[in-house]
């Protein structure tokens, strides 16, 4: 695992977690309900994309396939 993986998940938690505080400050809690969600769906692709590089791996190196 790359640490820029780590700084991107950690980049897109401050950035939805600052939306998200604006928009409740401003009296917009659906909006941050979304926001909130939005964050997460593109945190787990993220992170679904290296499973799918891990099994990969994991295939090529025990012969699988």
């Amino acid at each position: 695992m790359e640490i820029d993986l780590v700084f991107k998940i950690a980049a897109i938690g401050l950035i939805v977690a600052v939306l998200s505080q604006l928009l409740e400050h401003a009296g917009k809690k659906e909006q941050a309900m979304m926001t909130n969600i939005a964050g997460l769906i593109v945190v787990l692709m993220i992170i679904i994309n290296e499973i799918a590089v891990l099994f990969d791996t994991i295939k090529n190196v025990f012969g699988l396939w």
